[in-house]
C-alpha cells in the first residue's frame, strides 16, 4: 500500500498500462521472477520431484533458448512499433479479425492461468489461517482480490514493477529458510546436503524415452516454444518490459530475467528433493493413486512448512506464498485490463475521465471472471503447475503460430477466416494427442503446444490471399 501511495504521485493518464516509460531494466528484471514463477512454482515445482525427478529442468533449459528468441527478435519488434497491447502488431500484419482474435486467446489463456495460479495459494492460505477462523473458502478469494486490487487500481503497470521487487526478494528468502531448515533438522552441512540431492534416487535430469511425456527433446522444445508463447506473446509478461525507456535496456532486462529465473527454479528443485527426503525420515508419506503415481503433490511444502519445520519456517513459507501469488495475479489482472481496454474499446482516444471509468470496469469484470474460474476448479487434485502447461498448449498455441508466420513469412491471408483456424487448430491438437496415446502410446506431453501451432500455421496457409 505504501508502494502504491508514493508512485502514484505525478502519475498520468497512461501510468496505468505504459508506467510512462520509467521503470530501472534491473529492477524489471528481478521482479519479473516472482510473477513467472507464481505460487504454482513455489509449491507445485518441489512437489512433482517425486513423480517426474528433475526432468522439468528439461523444460526450464529450454526456455532460456525461449528467451534469447525473445530477447532479439520479438522486444526490437515490440518497440519499434511502439506498442502498448502486443496484439496490436496483429492489426498492422494481417488485419482486424486476427487481431481481436489473438487477443481473445491472451485473454482467455491469462484467465484461467491466473485463476489457477490464485487458487493453489488461496487454498493454502485457507488451510494455514482462514479455516481456523472459520471463513469459507469463497471469502477468502474474495479478501485477496480486494487486496490486490487496492494497491493496482490507481498505478497499475507503475506500482507493479515496484512491488514485484519485493514480492521476488521474499518469495526467494522463503525457499532458502525453508532449505536452512530442513538441512539443520538432519543435521546436514550445505555440502552434505549437496550430495544428498545429487546422489538421490529423484535426481534424474535427462530422460531420453522417446514415447514419455518427459522425454528430452519433447521438454526442450515445448519448453522453448512455451517460454515464447507465455512469456513474449503474453501481455502480462511483455508490459513490464514495455516501461523501460529503450529497447537495449528491456533486452538487458530479459536475458538477465532468465538467467535468475533458470537458477530459482533449480533452487526449487533441490528444495524438492530434500522435502521428500525430511518426509521419509519422518515416516510423513502422501497418498498413492491407481496409476501408481503420488496424490497431492502440492500439500508436501505447505504441510512440512507449517506444521513440521517450526515457526520460522512456517511464517516465512506464508510469505513466500503470498508474495509469490499476488505477484503473479496483480500483474495478470493489470494485463488484461490493459488488453480488453486497448484491443476492444480503443481507449487511447478516450478522454481522461473515460478511460478512468472503462479501466475499473474492466478490471472488475476481470476479477468477477478470475472468482468464477477459481471456484469451478476448487475441488481439483494433483501438481497444477502440469496443468497450467498442459492448457497453455491448446490456449496459445495458435497465438505462437500466428505470430511466427507473421514473421517469417510475407503471406497475405483472408483476415475474416482466421476465427475458424483459431478454434479448429486446438480442437484438432486435442483430438490428436488421444489418437496417438491411444494407438501408439506416444504421449505428446507439452509438445501439444507445437502441434497447435503448426496446425494454425498450415490453416493460415489455406486461406492465404490469392496474388
Amino acid at each position: 500500500m505504501a508502494i502504491s501511495y508514493v508512485t502514484s504521485k505525478n502519475r498520468s493518464d497512461d501510468s496505468f498500462f505504459t508506467g510512462d516509460k520509467e521503470s530501472p531494466w534491473f529492477l524489471v528484471a528481478f521482479g519479473m521472477v516472482g510473477a513467472a514463477l507464481s505460487g504454482v512454482t513455489f509449491v507445485s515445482v518441489p512437489g512433482m520431484v517425486g513423480n517426474n525427478n528433475f526432468y522439468f529442468f528439461q523444460f526450464i533449459l529450454g526456455n532460456v533458448v525461449g528467451y534469447l528468441f525473445i530477447t532479439y527478435v520479438l522486444i526490437p519488434l515490440y518497440y519499434k512499433l511502439k506498442l502498448v497491447s502486443i496484439y496490436g502488431y496483429l492489426d498492422e500484419r494481417f488485419g482486424n479479425r486476427t487481431y481481436k482474435t489473438g487477443s481473445f486467446f491472451f485473454l482467455l489463456s491469462q484467465s484461467f492461468g491466473a485463476a489457477l495460479r490464485l487458487l493453489l495459494a488461496a487454498k493454502i492460505l485457507q488451510f494455514a489461517f482462514f479455516d481456523k477462523l472459520n471463513i469459507p473458502f469463497y471469502l477468502t478469494v474474495i479478501i485477496i482480490i480486494i487486496l490486490i486490487w487496492l494497491y493496482t487500481n490507481k498505478s497499475g503497470i507503475k506500482t507493479i514493477v515496484w512491488t514485484d521487487t519485493l514480492q521476488t526478494f521474499f518469495l526467494i528468502l522463503a525457499a532458502v529458510v525453508a532449505i536452512v531448515m530442513i538441512t539443520s533438522s538432519l543435521n546436514l552441512s550445505f555440502t552434505e546436503s549437496v550430495n544428498e540431492v545429487v546422489n538421490h534416487k529423484y535426481f534424474k535430469i535427462f530422460n531420453w524415452d522417446s514415447k514419455d511425456g518427459s522425454n528430452f527433446f519433447k521438454q526442450f522444445i515445448s519448453g522453448f516454444l512455451i517460454a515464447i508463447a507465455m512469456m513474449g506473446l503474453d501481455q502480462n509478461m511483455m508490459q513490464k518490459s514495455l516501461t523501460i525507456k529503450n529497447s537495449k535496456d528491456a533486452q538487458k532486462n530479459t536475458l538477465t530475467f532468465s538467467l535468475i529465473l533458470a537458477v530459482t527454479q533449480f533452487l526449487f528443485l533441490g528444495l524438492g528433493v530434500l522435502l521428500f527426503i525430511y518426509a521419509d525420515q519422518n515416516q510423513i508419506t502422501l497418498p498413492i493413486g491407481e496409476n501408481g503415481k503420488l496424490l497431492d503433490t502440492d500439500t508436501l511444502f505447505p504441510n512440512l512448512a507449517i506444521n513440521h519445520l517450526g515457526l520460522v519456517a512456517g511464517i516465512s513459507f506464508l510469505l513466500g506464498i503470498i508474495a509469490a501469488s499476488f505477484s503473479s495475479i496483480d500483474s495478470a489482472l493489470t494485463a488484461l485490463t490493459t488488453s480488453f481496454t486497448y484491443d476492444y474499446l480503443d481507449i487511447s482516444t478516450k478522454s481522461s475521465k473515460e478511460k478512468l471509468r472503462l479501466k475499473n470496469i474492466v478490471m472488475f469484470g476481470f476479477s468477477v471472471i478470475i472468482f468464477i474460474i477459481i471456484m469451478a476448479f476448487s475441488g481439483s487434485r494433483g501438481d497444477v503447475i502440469s496443468t497450467i502447461f498442459y492448457v497453455a498448449g491448446f490456449t496459445y498455441g495458435p497465438l505462437l503460430g500466428l505470430f511466427l508466420f507473421g514473421m517469417f513469412t510475407k503471406i497475405e491471408i483472408k483476415d475474416k477466416w482466421f476465427p475458424i483456424v483459431a478454434i479448429l487448430a486446438p480442437i484438432s491438437t486435442y483430438l490428436l494427442s488421444i489418437y496417438v496415446k491411444n494407438s501408439f502410446n506416444y504421449d505428446l506431453g507439452f509438445m501439444n503446444i507445437a502441434v497447435n501451432a503448426a496446425l494454425t500455421g498450415i490453416g493460415l496457409l489455406l486461406i492465404k490471399k490469392r496474388d
